[in-house]
């Protein structure tokens, strides 16, 4: 009986994946709504609650733009949960890999919405973690299927 095989480099890619989208959900949401520091700090003028954003296009921030700021947060911080989750799935359940891996290849393109692809290094590690676990072969079976004795007698 042999040890079933996992799907590693898959696995640790996709991983990494999740964690850099969710590290760019976290940067997009930091300088789109700001924190203490940056609306405190500079421009006393400045509006309260637009953060970098508003200071860097000069005050002048367009009001829906800042009502689909939090949505997109919360989009980006979804697709890196998808990502790791998607991950520890399809190192649990190796033989579910054609769902795992279009799972982690569908939320690291659409986490370019929400967290710029995971600062672009969640966009490329999912990406090919997601084809890396699609194209994944269980090599225990092949052995198994392969180990299989022919009758020799006539």
């Amino acid at each position: 009986m042999s040890i079933p095989s996992k799907p590693v480099t898959a696995f640790t890619l996709s991983l990494l994946a999740g964690v850099f989208i969710l590290l760019g959900s976290v940067v997009v949401s930091m300088f789109a709504l700001g924190f203490p520091v940056m609306m405190t700090g500079g421009t006393e003028g400045m509006q309260v609650g637009t953060g970098m954003t508003a200071g860097m296009m000069g005050g002048m921030m367009v009001p829906w733009m800042l009502g689909s700021v939090p949505v997109l947060a919360a989009f980006g911080i979804a697709s890196g949960i998808m990502v790791i989750l998607g991950a520890v799935m399809l190192y649990t359940r190796p033989a579910e890999n054609y769902l795992w891996g279009a799972i982690i290849l569908a939320f690291s393109v659409v986490s370019i919405l929400g967290s710029m692809g995971g600062l672009m290094v969640g966009l490329v590690l999912g990406t090919i973690g997601g084809i890396l676990a699609l194209t994944w072969i269980d090599t225990g079976k092949l052995v198994q299927q392969t180990s299989i004795a022919l009758p020799t007698g006539a």
